[in-house]
């Protein structure tokens, strides 16, 4: 249902919970208490998943892009103006494999390896640019080695899109970042970028997204262990 209803036209959440008829075998009337009031927090979850969203679509204009970056793909130079291709709306992914770095990130490669096998499906509706400093004869190498064979790679060596977008300066090494621009006639503008980092971070948590947008995380807190504190995904086991 549309985040535009009023929520006093919405069944209450606990309403919904208890009307739920979904059962186990061998689970105990604890267990099904316990259920049916996790229920109602994740239908009250799901809501405010989708007020966030409708706010963020609501947002004014953002800033336009100050100039048309020139990268490197993997068939030669391209502007910021032509990563838009077909569509109105750019998704672009700082993927921490800088020059500096004998290896990219284990955490960005664990995300990328989810995207692309989305990425065909993705493409369907947005444009998306994976965006790192290193020369895209290494990405592309790379990406070879792990077998992706739908990610968009742009090397953005010799511009500023990483200083403008991703808040990376020459001693601070690279930085992980979501961006979204949107192309209205032949204005380009900034959309959303993904804000939540080490300063907004809870006690005790990394820093996270809100919904966190690596799938590994996301399944992981559906099981008992948790998506625990002290494990991280691995370029290899």
């Amino acid at each position: 249902m549309s985040a535009t209803v009023a929520s006093a036209e919405l069944a209450s959440a606990s309403r919904l919970a208890h009307a739920n008829t979904v059962r186990f075998p061998g689970e105990s009337v604890a267990y099904r208490r316990a259920r049916t009031e996790l229920l109602a927090e994740e239908i009250d979850l799901r809501r405010r998943i989708e007020r966030v969203a409708e706010m963020r679509r609501a947002l004014p204009p953002g800033g336009e892009v100050p100039e048309d970056y020139e990268f490197q793909g993997v068939h030669g130079p391209v502007r910021f103006s032509e990563l838009f291709g077909k569509h109105d709306t750019l998704i672009t992914y700082n993927w921490m494999f800088g020059t500096k770095r004998e290896r990219p990130c284990p955490m960005c490669t664990s995300l990328l390896s989810a995207y692309d096998g989305e990425m065909p499906d993705i493409l369907q509706r947005v444009s998306f640019a994976v965006i790192a400093t290193s020369p895209i004869e290494r990405m592309s190498a790379f990406a070879a080695e792990r077998g992706w064979r739908h990610l968009p790679l742009y090397s953005s060596a010799g511009n500023d899109f990483n200083r403008d977008y991703a808040g990376e300066t020459p001693d601070s090494g690279d930085n992980a970042a979501f961006n979204v621009f949107r192309r209205d006639g032949r204005t380009l503008r900034h959309f959303w970028a993904a804000e939540m980092g080490a300063g907004s971070a809870d006690p005790g948590q990394d820093p996270r997204g809100a919904p966190d947008p690596m799938p590994i995380w996301n399944l992981l807190d559906m099981t008992p262990e948790g998506r625990g504190k002290d494990w991280y995904p691995k370029l290899s086991y």
